[in-house]
């Protein structure tokens, strides 16, 4: 950049002037760190519908709940005063209690512990009604645990289709299949009524009430009572049906199906753990999910793809196939549709957004959220439930509305982009990722250095393993006095500074923060350990399958080595770092240990199956009975200098640190009432559970500065357009066109993936399938040779194309209708 001499002066002159009336020149003098804004005050509002009149008078500034109602979006579109963000990570499904076949509470018949009856519910449902009629076309049908707008679809999507023309609505063989396994139960249809010990089968639905659940669960009643069932229809709100279905004893009987959503908060390039997470016992420490009980077959599937255990994309692609179809035959869950929502928000109001989970599901919403150019002030954000469940960061309430706020609370090493789902470097510094050559990886991101080598020796001092009465790590060399090798091996670096971020009641980040989170790793799943959770055990049992150690190679600055057989697909994914921030939140060491106490007097609890089974309560750091006893505990540990795992973490934890920490913590509780205590741009301040409020408060000592995710504005999602002849003479060659733009600009050609295409003869089979060719700037086109054509039936084809992008991982559908003739 060129100034000149007079330029230069004006500059200069601004500059003094600002700094003498205590102005902020941005672009010139950026002072602001942390969140843009000094409050956001967060309360519960169950309508869309009311929720827009309330942001078009102004009463709050975001509704921050993915809304699929076609009224809605046309509503915002034509105001002036409202805006939106766009969101394509939420669904819905039927969940069945898997308990049975007679509940041991009731004595009742629950069908839906049969895995051949919930298959046939996928029969009887019809998708296309749903996303048309209940969605307005909002919606499309969704068959697999995998995201019809991710990119693992569009990798699958001949197998996909194949599997979804095979599933496709037919209740006359749902009813015959339901049938024949009724009576296999020893029930009996009288006057058209199923019944089971002389009285009528009674299916217990709990409905969700408050979107478009309740009007998909009254059309599901309906097809069950169609088919001989009597059906009861609970409607509830989602702090009472989390009561039920989260929280309840399966064999108890209180459910048999439940209305489920759920939102993908981060765009997933690798959807392979969605088999263990929804189908095996490993997937959540719930009480449901610990009655599932997937094929040998099925859960090795599962098991092998939640670890990537295999050596090529051709292998994957295989062992996904299998998966899938076991998935429908198990169908603890029958998936209904993917949502395409909106955000709504006020037209002034930025904000990040994440294409998968919307501005909940990003953790740069609360980096980013801001009115107009306006430096501080309080923004109301209204959301349809709030804190409905208890927080803790180990096991804690994981719904979306909780998380929302969790997020601004949370840093973390790395951030998922919210168009591509890459992460991308926080707290991180950089990575080295060395995998065994042959691997499927690949890089996009240059923060990461990716290494392919011949082969990766584990070190004998590296931790693989806790000993919980000795409260050690076990070495590699004393499990396996043979040297071992891994397929991968992550080093990453974290800056000089680390130590100078503080958690939010003003203690600094330390390694014992990093330390603590190696040792939950496995402690909770050993049966000596004083805090064993059998919900754990067989998460760990999946771990161990694949881990190979851990090494702190230098605490300053701090550099962790970690060893493993599981890998991702892309490089960046593969370096682990193992930041204090946990499934459902920030983990200081200090307050895990206050709950880790806890749970060891036999008070509380970290996972609801675990406070179920003993009765005690299902902790939470924000409110209720836990504050009580955690409170008491705090009093007990300051005045003992208390630290858990004391023979380990000690030794990365001095004296100061741990006097400094409960004194801390001792400051936050009098304040605030509460233990959530975490380190990103907002804090909590105060949580109301009963009346349904939050308060999040900027923290002031978070020391990014304010601007520094501002780069995230509209994503790209490619538009295409399809042409063509629309008659082809069988036997003779044919050419098709794709367009693909965005805002009416060519997309550049670099910036695409794949442009795949499936030709569905006119038997409706899927015939052939291809990939397109790139011709210029924004135009690819594929061919049909005269042999393809020629293996085409006389009649209608539809030809489908499917558009994968690099900058942003939403891929881009189209179709295309023509006719071979003889």
């Amino acid at each position: 950049m060129v100034c000149s001499k007079r330029m230069q002066s004006w500059v200069g002159l601004t500059l003094i002037l600002a700094f003498l009336l205590g102005w902020s020149v941005v672009g010139w003098a950026q002072e602001r760190t942390g969140a843009w804004v000094d409050e956001v005050v967060l309360s519960e509002e169950p309508s869309a519908a009311a929720a827009l009149s309330r942001l078009e008078a102004g009463e709050i500034d975001l509704y921050s709940f993915t809304v699929s109602d076609p009224e809605i979006y046309q509503r915002i579109l034509s105001s002036d005063a409202l805006g939106y963000e766009q969101a394509f990570g939420s669904y819905t499904e039927l969940t069945f209690n898997t308990a049975g076949p007679v509940f041991p509470g009731s004595g009742k018949l629950n069908p839906f512990a049969v895995p051949r009856i919930r298959e046939a519910v996928n029969w009887l449902i019809d998708r296309e009604y749903i996303a048309d009629e209940i969605y307005g076309g909002m919606a499309v049908p969704r068959y697999f645990p995998i995201h019809t707008a991710f990119p693992d679809y569009a990798r699958l999507v001949d197998v996909a289709r194949a599997l979804e023309l095979t599933y496709a609505p037919d209740p006359a063989k749902a009813e015959a299949v339901i049938s024949s396994e009724m009576e296999k139960l020893g029930a009996e249809r009288v006057n058209g009524t199923w019944h089971y010990k002389g009285e009528p089968v009674t299916l217990i639905f709990v409905i969700r009430s408050e979107d478009e659940r309740r009007e998909i669960g009254d059309y599901v009643a309906t097809l069950f009572e169609d088919i001989g069932f009597a059906v009861d229809r609970q409607y509830k709100t989602a702090a009472a049906a989390s009561a039920v279905w989260i929280q309840g004893d399966p064999n108890a009987g209180e459910f048999h199906i439940y209305t489920g959503g759920w939102i993908t908060t981060a765009i997933n390039r690798d959807e392979g753990g969605s088999f263990e997470y929804f189908y095996t016992p490993r997937g959540l420490a719930f009480p449901l999910w610990q009655f599932y009980s997937p094929t040998p077959e099925f859960d090795e599937l599962a098991d092998r793809l939640n670890r990537n255990d295999f050596q090529s994309l051709e292998e994957r692609k295989e062992l996904y196939a299998q998966a899938l179809e076991a998935s429908m035959q198990d169908s603890v869950r029958i998936y209904i549709a993917d949502r395409f929502g909106v955000i709504p928000r006020t037209a002034e109001l930025s904000v990040a957004a994440d294409l998968a989970g919307g501005v909940s599901g990003t953790l740069l919403w609360a980096h980013t959220i801001r009115r107009g150019d306006e430096i501080g002030g309080t923004l109301n954000v209204a959301v349809p439930s709030i804190l409905p469940e208890p927080w803790n960061p180990l096991d804690g309430s994981n719904w979306v509305y909780d998380q929302m706020l969790i997020r601004a609370t949370i840093d973390a090493g790395v951030i998922p982009d919210p168009f591509t789902g890459l992460p991308l470097p926080q707290r991180v510094e950089r990575a080295e990722v060395f995998l065994k050559e042959g691997l499927p990886v690949g890089q996009s991101l240059d923060w990461v250095d990716l290494n392919f080598v011949d082969e990766i020796q584990v070190p004998g001092d590296a931790w693989i393993d806790w000993d919980p009465e000795a409260q050690r790590f076990i070495k590699a060399e004393e499990l396996y006095p043979q040297a071992r090798s891994a397929l991968r091996k992550s080093v990453v670096y974290y800056p000089n500074d680390l130590y100078e971020h503080t958690w939010h009641d003003g203690s600094p980040l330390s390694v014992a923060d990093f330390v603590m989170g190696m040792i939950l790793t496995f402690d909770g799943a050993k049966e000596a350990s004083a805090y064993f959770d059998e919900t754990k055990a067989s998460v760990l049992e999946s771990f161990m399958r694949s881990f190979k150690g851990v090494r702190i190679l230098s605490t300053q600055p701090l550099i962790i080595e970690t060893y493993s057989d599981q890998y991702a697909l892309d490089a960046e994914m593969n370096a682990e770092s193992w930041f204090p921030t946990y499934t459902n939140g920030p983990g200081p060491w200090h307050t895990l240990a206050l709950g880790l106490k806890a749970e060891a007097a036999g008070e509380a609890a970290f996972s609801s199956a675990k406070a179920g089974k003993l009765g005690v309560e299902w902790m939470s750091f924000i409110g209720g009975p836990s504050l009580g006893i955690l409170s008491r505990h705090l009093e007990e540990a300051k005045a003992e200098s208390y630290v858990p795992y004391a023979a380990t973490l000690r030794q990365y934890a001095t004296a100061l640190e741990i006097a400094d920490r409960w004194q801390n913590l001792s400051a936050w509780y009098a304040k605030r009432g509460h233990f959530w205590v975490g380190s990103g741009p907002l804090m909590l301040e105060r949580a109301f559970p009963v009346e349904s409020i939050a308060h999040l408060k900027r923290f002031e000592a978070y020391g990014d500065p304010s601007d520094k995710w501002a780069r995230f504005q509209e994503p790209r999602i490619a538009e295409v357009a399809l042409d063509g002849s629309r008659r082809v003479r069988s036997g003779q060659s044919a050419s098709f066109d794709v367009t693909i733009d965005f805002d009416d600009e060519a997309y550049p050609t670099q910036d695409i993936e794949t442009v795949t295409y499936l030709v569905f003869d006119a038997n409706g089979a899927l015939a052939l399938s291809g990939n397109a060719e790139p011709v210029s700037e924004g135009s690819w086109r594929l061919e049909l040779s005269a042999e393809q054509t020629q293996s085409l039936p006389t009649g209608s084809n539809r030809l489908e194309v499917i558009v994968v992008p690099r900058v942003v991982s939403i891929p881009t559908f189209d179709t295309f209708q023509f006719v071979t003739t003889p």
